[in-house]
């Protein structure tokens, strides 16, 4: 079988493990990363990291390890993303779209000609929390036996991976340059939660929570903003609108 040059698009997406609690399954994923193509790897407050465990299990993907990027909360992960998929084992009752594998490939090769993408895996016992599943634009869920649906997380990061390289390889996207205006691309992450910030000074400058929970507030906002795959230009005008409002004296 002919084998296939690894897409030079898949260094646009990044493969993201937080509070990652067993060291060897920072290993094995990363060995599933560079059997589907994949170099880039950022991990959130491992538990146990660096580790003799993880390069044993990587078996042969040291320079993975040795070049994947530690940092202490997800929101520096995912800094700079135009568009970031969660991973959850459980469906959850929230309003990010849940797609599986094949479909969230599709959705996120429409992005990586404006920027890189993230895929979030949460930790080995509790998955992601609500808090870190608002900072993505969709839910990623991998469909199993509903009789033994525990799927270990090197084994998802596998699936993911192959699905990207088998999009990659078969339909060889490229970028298209000069088809859009910066301002007209996607906002990525880093934007997204300045904006997220400002919105809420500027509702909490005008009174606007009063009896009502803001974090439960900002959580739907942030869904609806999402959803909106919102662009650079978008955010500009929101955060004008918001300076507007704090420069009001008395507002209502």
């Amino acid at each position: 079988m002919t084998q296939q040059a690894n897409p030079p698009l898949l260094n646009k997406i990044r493969i993201v493990m937080v509070n990652t609690s067993h060291p060897g399954n920072i290993g094995a994923a990363a060995r599933a990363m560079k059997n589907m193509g994949l170099t880039r790897l950022y991990l959130v407050e491992p538990k146990e990291y660096p580790s003799l465990e993880a390069i044993s299990r990587s078996v042969g993907a040291v320079d993975i390890l040795d070049a994947a990027v530690v940092v202490d909360d997800l929101s520096e992960a995912i800094s700079g993303c135009v568009w970031v998929a969660g991973t959850s084992a459980r469906l959850r009752t929230i309003e990010w779209p849940i797609l599986e594998p094949r479909e969230c490939v599709e959705n996120a090769l429409e992005k990586l000609g404006q920027g890189d993408i993230a895929i979030v895996f949460g930790n080995e016992t509790n998955g992601l929390t609500n808090e870190q599943m608002e900072k993505c634009n969709v839910l990623l869920h991998i469909p199993t036996n509903p009789e033994f649906s525990s799927l270990n997380i090197a084994a998802a990061v596998q699936v993911v991976c192959y699905e990207f390289r088998q999009a990659l390889v078969q339909v060889k996207t490229t970028m298209v340059k000069g088809s859009k205006h910066r301002y007209d691309t996607l906002a990525n992450a880093t934007q997204l939660e300045g904006m997220y910030g400002h919105i809420r000074e500027s509702l909490d400058h005008l009174g606007f929570f009063g009896s009502k929970n803001p974090d439960v507030m900002m959580r739907r906002l942030t869904g609806l903003f999402s959803r909106a795959e919102t662009t650079q230009r978008e955010v500009s005008i929101i955060r004008g609108i918001c300076s507007a409002i704090q420069g009001k004296k008395n507002p209502r």
